[in-house]
């Protein structure tokens, strides 16, 4: 976490439970922690054009949850970082229990009837997300919000790989990159906590350009974010395997990938 002593700015004292390495308001005075800030674009607009398109295939509406889930978590992580508030934490933590378990109900529903509902597990996941929700707000305990949401993490984890080994290896590809990232990100956020210090020194050392590379959280942000959107593909098209569905992976500009899929006509 991050020394005492940063500066203040547009949005006053910090409030929140959590304060990252970045140094505050070293770039702007309106944003708290910038690189923080701006490194959640990931996570806020490619999400948005797969629902969109999501829509437009008519597909099943928890994969348009999932897509937005990410959305509202990159909007929440986004006014977290630059206001450093403690109500802006909780749109950037809770949301996060939320989404991971719209992904959880989405792996486990894969090889189901199209357009089916499962209540039980849908049950389970609303009343596992306000256990969560009331719990946190009464002990304010961040590490209690980390174990709940690496809990739901190792469920998504577990499923992905039994689909990868014993459904659909050709798959491997895409979920062992969706978990490469994470595992990454997730690398460089305890580096971030453990050499705090560290690398603020290091980083009134260097260029502004080197030093904006060693802000290891906003990387967390960048890694997760493509690796959870990597997992919502690898989730859909799992399913529309299932579905008989041609699933195809595309590159837009070469770079940013995406699902393309067309039913299988009917004799």
């Amino acid at each position: 976490m991050a020394p005492a002593g940063d500066r203040e700015g547009y949005w006053g004292p910090t409030t929140s439970t959590l304060d990252w390495c970045e140094e505050n308001y070293a770039v702007t005075w309106y944003i708290a922690e910038f690189w923080n800030t701006v490194s959640n674009l990931i996570m806020i607009i490619p999400p948005i054009f797969g629902a969109i398109q999501s829509v437009r295939d008519g597909l099943e509406k928890r994969y348009i949850a999932a897509y937005l889930a990410l959305t509202v978590v990159g909007m929440g992580s986004w006014c977290f970082h630059m206001t450093l508030k403690y109500e802006m934490q909780l749109l950037d933590e809770l949301p996060m229990i939320y989404s991971c378990c719209i992904f959880v109900y989405c792996m486990f529903e894969c090889f189901k009837m199209k357009n089916s509902v499962n209540y039980h597990l849908l049950f389970t996941l609303v009343l596992f997300s306000l256990i969560v929700t009331t719990v946190y707000l009464k002990v304010k305990e961040p590490v209690f919000h980390q174990v709940m949401y690496g809990m739901l993490v190792f469920t998504l984890v577990l499923r992905s790989v039994y689909i990868v080994t014993w459904v659909y290896p050709w798959l491997r590809g895409l979920g062992y990159t969706s978990l490469g990232l994470f595992l990454l990100g997730f690398l460089l956020w305890n580096i971030d906590n453990i050499f705090c210090e560290s690398l603020r020194n290091f980083r009134k050392k260097v260029p502004p350009i080197i030093g904006v590379t060693t802000q290891f959280h906003a990387w967390w942000h960048i890694l997760t974010g493509l690796g959870s959107y990597l997992h919502i593909l690898f989730s859909l098209y799992t399913r529309t395997l299932y579905l008989r569905y041609r699933p195809k992976v595309k590159f837009l500009f070469g770079i940013w990938p995406v699902i393309l899929f067309e039913p299988l006509r009917k004799h």
